[in-house]
């Protein structure tokens, strides 16, 4: 029997991220009050950063809802994976980012502007400050007995984290400037901003290609599952295994087990069910049984 994950860690989701973007907007305004007194333009780049991250947490909040839709005739599993496929944009959009950003740096380096260092360090303290707050509302917590992250979250808090490093370097930017006067530190400071990102979103589009192409998820041995399943009293080989990650949360498998003549095989089959769930946190699992003689028998779905 399949038993489905309640939706209480993705509404647990949802209430943080709307709470991120509530923190975001109103430091996209003051970044652009900000820049507009200080005729900062790395402030202004900044809000328009800012802007972007807001758009993506609009994304993870519609990828979050869609993946709570229930299941149709045409898509069994609902849409699940709507998640995963805003997560991995949101992921690419990250690098599309960067690559602007670079180019601005770049043009910067060539034609230095002028910008008031004191007044870009508060608003860059208040960014800091901002922004820590975000990434702890979407750091991983333990919400419910699920708990752990899904992956519109995760995609939020690389946002967020660039975000913080971002505002990092503008204080770092606007302190070069007030007390050195060396005006080329924004768009020096920008290109490692822009390497420090591409190095955080790394693992979020690594992870998101690897559920779309049903990897084995990463913190599952499949060799120690295979021997686990073979523990089980009446079991003599495992074959066909399959073990893929339908979202970050939930997990499915399907396998072939061949079993002796005398056993029960709806003891071993719950016996199966009971470590998977236990051990694995597999909810979702096909497993069919044959006999030792090869001819395959009534399969067990649960």
């Amino acid at each position: 029997m399949d038993a489905p994950e309640p939706h209480s860690s993705v509404a647990a989701d949802r209430r943080r991220l709307y709470v991120v973007l509530a923190v975001a907007s109103l430091y996209f305004i003051a970044e652009v009050i900000g820049g507009w007194l200080t005729n900062s333009l790395a402030l202004l780049s900044d809000a328009v950063h800012m802007m972007t991250d807001i758009a993506a947490i609009c994304l993870s909040l519609l990828t979050l809802w869609i993946s709570t839709r229930p299941a149709t005739v045409g898509k069994t599993f609902g849409y699940l994976r709507a998640e995963i496929l805003g997560a991995l944009l949101n992921g690419l959009f990250l690098w599309l980012l960067v690559v602007f950003i670079w180019i601005e740096a770049a043009r910067r380096l060539r034609h230095p502007e002028q910008v008031h260092g004191l007044g870009v360090m508060a608003v860059a303290l208040v960014g800091i400050a901002l922004n820590a707050f975000s990434a702890w509302l979407t750091v991983e917590h333990k919400d419910g007995p699920h708990g752990g992250r899904g992956m519109a979250r995760r995609a939020v808090f690389v946002h967020v984290l660039s975000d913080l490093i971002g505002s990092g370097g503008v204080l770092i930017a606007g302190a070069l400037v007030y007390f050195t006067g060396f005006v080329q530190a924004d768009p020096a400071v920008s290109l490692l901003i822009g390497g420090l990102v591409l190095y955080s979103s790394w693992g979020l589009v690594r992870e998101g290609v690897d559920i779309l192409m049903e990897s084995v998820p990463g913190h599952i041995d499949l060799d120690q599952l295979r021997n686990d399943l073979l523990a089980v009293d009446g079991t003599e080989e495992v074959h066909d295994l399959h073990v893929w990650c339908l979202t970050t949360r939930e997990v499915a498998l399907s396998a072939h087990c061949v079993v002796t003549g005398a056993v029960d095989h709806d003891q071993v089959l719950s016996d199966m069910s009971q470590l998977l769930q236990r051990k694995f946190n597999i909810h979702h699992m096909t497993v069919q049984l044959e006999g030792d003689n090869r001819r395959e028998r009534e399969p067990g779905h649960f």
